[in-house]
């Protein structure tokens, strides 16, 4: 039976030796995933678990049966006190199933953003792991701006996401996000919001915005790290953050789904 782990480092899977601690053979990765872990509780963590083995199925390798069991054995391993921020890899040649463990971060419940609109980066939109490098060096360019995420801009001018969150706005009484067919990517915090505002009446609508109509409106970034962020500064172009009128009341929400990992 695998042990949680206590410490950060990377373990590397094999179906010979299950996980063990290693070193990683260098290599775009072609798919990643990572959650917030606090005190063995997760949010979503079917959701992670989905898209995780259905980008990997899309990769073509390793077969299904083996990422399954490197799931359940990369479960056992998750440390069960403390706040972590686990990703598991899909490391491009090797074909090596591996989790890197790693403290979680300092949490922020709001966060400046680089208003340039920075034009999309991204080979493999829809899949994450492949851009991260690429997405880092974009937060590295916002965090020269005084800012903490930047917004990717479709070719037409079109937002589209932040380099490592889900874009959400209100306007009105409305929760708006892209369309699905601009190039995005499956959010699972995402998910959790939209199944939220459906159960509770909450009107959803996709719609086609440029950065400068998201001015004076409140607009969250979500992910699995942070959760639902307020944009309360833009920097680099003259716009106003609206109120986060909402942002509280959906984060406490959002702190209620944490569930603890299930049993090995």
């Amino acid at each position: 039976m695998t042990q949680p782990a206590i410490a950060e480092g990377l373990l590397t899977w094999s179906p010979e030796h299950g996980l063990v601690p290693g070193q990683a053979q260098g290599g775009r990765l072609l798919v990643a995933d990572s959650w917030l872990l606090r005190d063995g509780r997760v949010r979503g963590f079917d959701r992670h678990r989905e898209r995780f083995v259905r980008s990997c199925g899309e990769c073509g390798a390793p077969p299904l049966t083996q990422v399954v069991d490197f799931w359940q054995d990369m479960t056992g391993a998750l440390p069960r006190t403390g706040e972590w921020f686990p990703r598991v890899e899909l490391a491009a040649g090797s074909l090596e199933l591996r989790v890197l463990l790693r403290h979680a971060p300092q949490l922020t419940a709001e966060l400046r953003v680089w208003a340039a609109g920075q034009p999309d980066p991204r080979t493999v939109p829809r899949r994450k792991g492949p851009d991260l490098d690429a997405l880092a060096r974009v937060r590295r360019r916002a965090a020269g701006a005084e800012a903490d995420e930047a917004v990717l801009i479709a070719p037409s001018g079109l937002v589209l996401e932040a380099a490592n969150s889900s874009l959400l706005w209100w306007e009105e009484d409305t929760l708006c996000l892209p369309p699905p067919r601009l190039p995005l990517l499956a959010g699972v915090t995402t998910a959790l919001v939209l199944e939220h505002a459906a159960r509770t009446g909450v009107r959803v609508d996709h719609r086609e915005r440029s950065l400068g109509e998201l001015d004076g409106r409140e607009v969250w970034l979500v992910n699995a790290l942070h959760g639902i962020r307020p944009v309360v500064a833009w920097t680099g172009r003259p716009m106003t953050p609206g109120r986060a009128v909402r942002a509280p009341e959906w984060r406490r929400w959002l702190d209620g789904l944490m569930r603890p990992l299930p049993d090995h």
